[in-house]
């Protein structure tokens, strides 16, 4: 596996990784694309034709659901993007940052009162980008929700499509491609309508996780055990979030049972 170099017993902080993180999220990016790997697909003939095959369908789909739910966005059309697995990593470090803010925040002090906080961070960001590495040879599609709306606006609010994950999977099954790129459409653009079209759910969905995670005991050997564990079960080859998701990673009981 690989593990960020060492010197003098402590690990390099990258350019723009804000030390008071209890994340290298730098490191954690760079983990994930290397574990991502490359896909073959990615430089198939066929790639060029997903963009604008999934902008059609995500239209299509909208108006699909918006039929059969009744359910419209409140903040305008879906926009498609087709990405491949780096591109899927680097709009989801952002999405990692988010979802583990109320415990990182609280984290932070505690670990880098640590003489080994640049090893406990690197820890931290290798067990991350693991995860997430793993996680971007499987993802399809995804609609994403969790970065605030005062950050990194332009990249908010899209539906995400892995290309080379959805060519393998068409090739593999023998798909039709247009009838599996609409099925995964309307699967996406149908969690959108359900944040965006419905006025109080994301603010309620959000407040609810921050809630669970925020009743956490800010323990730092607990945090790196459950990172820890997880990166474990993808190098076993097993699914790190089958026991919970994303949140899974880093609570305890009492926050699963609420879960």
């Amino acid at each position: 596996m690989w593990a960020a170099p060492v010197h003098d017993g402590l690990v390099p902080t990258a350019p723009g990784d804000a030390v008071t993180e209890a994340v290298s999220w730098d490191l954690a990016e760079r983990v994930a694309v290397r574990v991502a790997g490359r896909e073959p697909f990615a430089e198939s003939y066929h790639y060029s034709s997903l963009q604008p095959d999934f902008e059609e369908l995500t239209v299509e789909a909208e108006e699909l659901v918006a039929r059969a739910t009744g359910l419209r966005s409140l903040v305008g059309p879906a926009r498609a993007r087709v990405t491949d697995r780096p591109g899927w990593v680097r709009a989801n470090v952002a999405s990692f940052q988010r979802l583990l803010r109320p415990v990182t925040e609280r984290l932070g002090p505690r670990l880098l009162a640590s003489p080994i906080a640049p090893v406990s961070r690197a820890a931290a960001g290798v067990q991350v980008g693991t995860v997430l590495g793993w996680m971007s040879t499987r993802v399809l599609g995804q609609y994403d929700l969790l970065l605030a709306e005062d950050e990194r606006i332009d990249e908010q609010d899209i539906v995400y499509y892995v290309g080379p994950n959805v060519l393998s999977l068409e090739k593999r099954f023998s798909f039709p491609p247009r009838q599996f790129r609409l099925w995964l459409a309307l699967h996406e653009v149908t969690h959108r309508a359900q944040f965006t079209g419905i006025p109080w759910m994301r603010a309620h969905f959000l407040s609810l996780v921050d809630q669970t995670l925020g009743a956490m005991d800010p323990d730092p050997r607990r945090f790196l055990e459950g990172l820890r564990r997880a990166a474990d079960q993808v190098r076993m080859g097993r699914n790190p979030l089958s026991d919970g998701g994303l949140l899974g990673l880093v609570m305890g009981t009492e926050q699963h049972a609420v879960l």
